[in-house]
């Protein structure tokens, strides 16, 4: 992306942060990572380890790889779902599913709105069946984000990837984003089989840089050096609480697919110590993109995680050792204090 972030960089400063997803990389036998860590508007760190997988000859991890971004894809299916609420191509958050696609049995759907598909609350599971009635429980699955797919293609006329480029990517000049079916140079691939680059399977790959500007997009509710390219509403309704407020206190409060945090809640990935109105998203090989506006603060995490449970590995204590690393750098960066 050619943004024009300033760079203070403070690398031994953040050095507990980096050791700690180098001693992750190895232990999940990740042959890349990468850590970007956006301050105030300034890149305080950025950090790349390893290669784009474990031969010799592989290119080295740097700022041109893009990784795999796993189920982070669905804040760019969220983003999709706003910009249609704003264009009126949506009515609106409660309006039902049934409303949008014909070709579902409106029997399993019947009472599902737009946002228990975004909150995960839809209480449906694949192929299409119900395990508890729409908005009463949570359940993260895919789901809900395959029928709202369907929903974007159905209300633009277009699949969700020519959506997202023509909107986000070209817009705001993120040239190292995009879904892909091949393996290329710059992709640190994992070794799967995609059909196609429309915006329906998980291949959306990011660089660091690239992920942590869409991280940064959503901090600035879309203003770009200083001028607002779209709506600043389209951002900021997606990182806001959607969930039903009648759901149980203890489940995970969602925003349009992000984890938000209101308070502390025992069924959430986001901890006890994340400020409130911070908000996350987690990829399946090790991706975190993490975004808490009380400090101004943007952070990334990049691997490649082949093994998923490797013995000695909890992966929930991981990420929130990771989160934990950062918010204790970046309280303590005196350069941008």
């Amino acid at each position: 992306m050619n943004v024009d972030l300033g760079v203070a960089l403070n690398e031994n400063h953040f050095d507990s942060l980096n050791q700690t997803v180098l001693e992750i990389q190895n232990l999940v036998s990740s042959s890349a990572a990468a850590v970007l860590i956006i301050q105030n508007g300034v890149v305080v760190n950025e950090w790349y380890s390893g290669r784009h997988d474990h031969s010799e000859q592989s290119r080295k991890v740097d700022a041109k790889s893009q990784f795999n971004i796993g189920s982070i894809r669905k804040t760019y299916l969220g983003f999709a779902i706003s910009l249609a609420l704003q264009e009126g191509r949506l009515k609106g958050l409660d309006d039902f599913v049934s409303n949008y696609l014909d070709d579902v049995d409106d029997s399993v759907i019947t009472g599902t709105t737009i946002r228990h598909l975004l909150s995960h609350t839809h209480g449906l599971y694949e192929p299409l069946k119900r395990m508890f009635p729409a908005g009463t429980n949570w359940k993260y699955n895919n789901a809900g984000v395959n029928l709202l797919i369907s929903i974007v293609q159905k209300v633009f006329d277009r699949p969700l990837a020519s959506v997202i480029n023509d909107e986000v990517l070209r817009r705001y000049g993120l040239t190292e984003t995009g879904w892909r079916k091949e393996q290329s140079e710059n992709l640190v691939w994992v070794n799967e089989t995609y059909s196609g680059e429309h915006g329906g399977e998980a291949n959306l790959f990011a660089s660091t840089r690239d992920l942590a500007y869409w991280g940064y997009l959503h901090l600035t509710k879309g203003s770009y050096q200083g001028d607002q390219l779209l709506p600043k509403t389209i951002f900021q309704r997606a990182v806001e609480i959607t969930t039903p407020s009648s759901l149980d206190d203890t489940l995970p409060r969602n925003g349009f697919f992000w984890w938000v945090q209101d308070r502390p809640r025992s069924m959430s990935e986001l901890g006890q110590q994340l400020p409130k109105g911070s908000f996350q998203s987690l990829g399946i090989f090790g991706n975190a993109l993490l975004v808490i506006p009380e400090y101004n603060v943007v952070a990334v995490r990049m691997l490649n995680q082949i093994e998923r449970n490797p013995e000695g590995y909890n992966y929930l204590k991981d990420i929130q050792n990771f989160r934990n690393k950062v918010l204790e750098c970046i309280l303590s960066n005196e350069i941008l204090k």
